[in-house]
């Protein structure tokens, strides 16, 4: 399931990262690693705010539809 239909609020531990390699190396740099647990903070027009490790990182709905569990 993708990042994007996660719920506010609910852990989501990444499995995998979808995407051409500019598009996984750009989310790798924002920390969606594999392993990794996130938070979906806020959904706002399919613009999420996801807690990554000890930060809060904006990203499209484009970009979350890439990060899976």
């Amino acid at each position: 399931m993708p990042i994007a239909l996660a719920e506010i609020g609910q852990p989501f531990v990444i499995s995998r990262i979808g995407g051409n390699d500019s598009v996984r190396h750009h989310l790798t740099e924002l920390g969606f690693v594999p392993g990794t647990t996130v938070m979906v903070v806020s959904n706002n027009g399919g613009n999420l705010i996801v807690k990554v490790k000890d930060a809060r990182v904006a990203i499209d709905r484009g970009l979350a539809m890439k990060v899976f569990s």
